[in-house]
């Protein structure tokens, strides 16, 4: 990593209060969890572009500007909008071809770090096939921020630097991730100036070959020769097999509109699945606040995260189709068994992370881009390709290692993924573009946000701001301040186990853009560095 003028900001970097936005109103829109992406984004916009280009423009961006969560070696989904029809992405690789369970033997769990949690990388595919499909600007341009930003650097914001500075611990003894990400075994400070000059030249040979290079070229030499030397399974031949998806969206009609997610291999289906529960339940005439509606939205919650962690898998290795899952009469009776009395206990178990970036943008032509990558557990799997930049995330993690399940670790398999675009559409025509990072937070983020814009009529930078809970991988739930102390002895009377002090990052981010007449109105998480911006 090249660092320069690390501490330099001559105040403290803390946020001690509450933040409270403005939502912004505008004819095009940028919404991310980076300024300098949503910048991107937006320049991209004025120059004429769809926001497919100002999407990746952004997405791009991210890759530089928030390392922490996201980069080339990471996957990606998106949903389009053209402006007529709806259109699903899913750029998620594979399991290398020579991974087996027996591989794996002895093992508790799928590894977390190194070459065996590394699954074929999906970014830079889903980057090219948007382009191709849906771009008006040349693809180089899309990428020149990010390359700018990669060779001249770029100033470390509060909430990336707060997630930078967990990376020596974790990552100790990964030699190149060292050399890449730290400066002297650390992280660089708030307000820091960082390049990554191989990153550059490497996105600049995506660019130039408009992504060939990372499958079929000298990125993807250097990515097998440095797996075979250190011992993993990827292969030249697993990346030239990737290609990615466009996949139908599901949907499930809900208080007045139809809400769209991404089908399996993602797990976009709990939100449909909890969303499906709740339009059965009563929720009009109670706020989003009241402890009857928190625990309802819960409650459904923890059946449809119950549900992915039973059938969800590649899809073409399910064995419950997801009709099935979404078919109204099973959604009905799992309704007709919440008891507003007294807390279930599905025993979810969803897998953490921590690791994602979520990109809205529209355009004055009425085009909407829901976009997400990630690399999983913040960097990754700590493996880091030399002499290229590239952080190759931990997917892997995301396999079964039960014979007897569906997701269980195969070869050329595609694994569980927690990421999801979000997008709704009314009477034939988009109506707002959201995502909520944060791993299993987010088919809760978006069941929180599509009930407080869709039901509850807050706008959008309201439903940012509002407090959220959180349903953990122990079932036990956690409430964001906000809360009256009222709500948590409510739910706790009622059998919920309610987790004391939790953390922050909890509770993800969102983004969200709503069209309105005339345009659009959008919101930016608080909880991150982005904003919304437009024009």
């Amino acid at each position: 990593m090249d660092e320069s003028a690390a501490g330099v900001i001559p105040f403290s970097s803390a946020l001690p209060y509450r933040s409270r936005r403005a939502p912004v109103f505008a004819r095009q829109l940028v919404a991310t969890s980076h300024p300098l992406a949503a910048q991107a984004g937006l320049a991209a916009l004025e120059q004429g572009a769809s926001a497919v280009d100002a999407a990746l423009a952004a997405a791009a961006t991210l890759t530089v500007v928030e390392p922490t969560m996201n980069g080339l070696g990471g996957d990606l989904f998106a949903i389009v909008w053209d402006g007529g029809s709806l259109h699903g992405l899913n750029a998620s690789g594979r399991a290398p071809r020579a991974w087996s369970r027996e591989r794996f033997r002895g093992l508790q769990r799928m590894p977390e770090l190194g070459w065996d949690a590394v699954t074929v990388p999906g970014v830079v595919s889903g980057w090219a096939a948007l382009s191709e499909r849906f771009g008006k600007l040349p693809f180089e341009a899309l990428l020149a921020r990010a390359i700018s930003y990669a060779r001249e650097g770029f100033l470390v914001t509060p909430h990336v630097g707060s997630l930078w500075a967990e990376a020596p611990a974790r990552f100790r003894g990964f030699a190149e991730f060292e050399r890449t990400f730290l400066s002297e075994g650390k992280p660089p400070g708030v307000g820091a100036r960082v390049r990554f000059p191989e990153l550059a030249c490497t996105l600049e040979a995506i660019a130039a070959s408009r992504g060939h290079d990372f499958y079929h070229g000298a990125i993807a030499r250097h990515i097998g020769e440095a797996a075979r030397a250190e011992g993993g399974a990827l292969t030249e031949d697993d990346l030239a097999r990737h290609a990615p998806s466009w996949v139908d969206p599901l949907g499930v009609d809900v208080f007045g509109v139809r809400v769209h997610e991404l089908p399996p291999n993602g797990q976009g289906l709990a939100a449909l699945v909890a969303l499906g529960i709740l339009r059965h339940l009563p929720l009009e005439g109670r706020g989003p606040e009241h402890p009857d509606s928190v625990h309802v939205q819960i409650e459904a919650m923890k059946i449809a995260f119950a549900e992915c962690r039973q059938h969800l898998a590649d899809p073409a290795r399910m064995r419950v189709s997801v009709d099935a899952l979404l078919a109204p009469d099973r959604l009905e009776q799992y309704a007709r068994s919440i008891r507003l009395d007294r807390a279930s206990d599905p025993r979810p178990h969803p897998p953490p992370d921590h690791g994602t970036v979520y990109v809205a943008a529209a355009d004055r032509h009425g085009a909407m881009v829901s976009l997400i990558q990630s690399n999983y557990l913040g960097f990754g799997s700590g493996v880091v390709v030399p002499g290229t930049g590239i952080s190759l995330h931990n997917r892997g993690l995301g396999f079964s290692l039960d014979p007897e399940h569906p997701n269980c670790v195969a070869g050329g398999a595609l694994p569980y993924h927690t990421i999801m675009p979000g997008l709704v559409t009314r009477g034939g025509d988009a109506l707002m573009a959201f995502g909520v990072m944060g791993g299993h937070m987010q088919p809760q983020g978006h069941v929180q946000i599509a009930l407080r814009i869709l039901l509850y009529r807050q706008n959008p930078q309201a439903a940012c701001d509002a407090p959220r809970w959180h349903v953990t991988e122990r079932s036990e739930v956690a409430l964001e301040d906000g809360y009256g102390p009222e709500v948590a002895r409510e739910l706790e009377r009622r059998g919920h186990r309610i987790l004391p002090e939790p953390r922050e990052l909890l509770f993800g981010g969102a983004q969200v853009i709503h069209k309105v007449q005339g345009g659009y109105c959008a919101g930016s998480d608080p909880r991150k560095d982005g904003q919304a911006v437009g024009s």
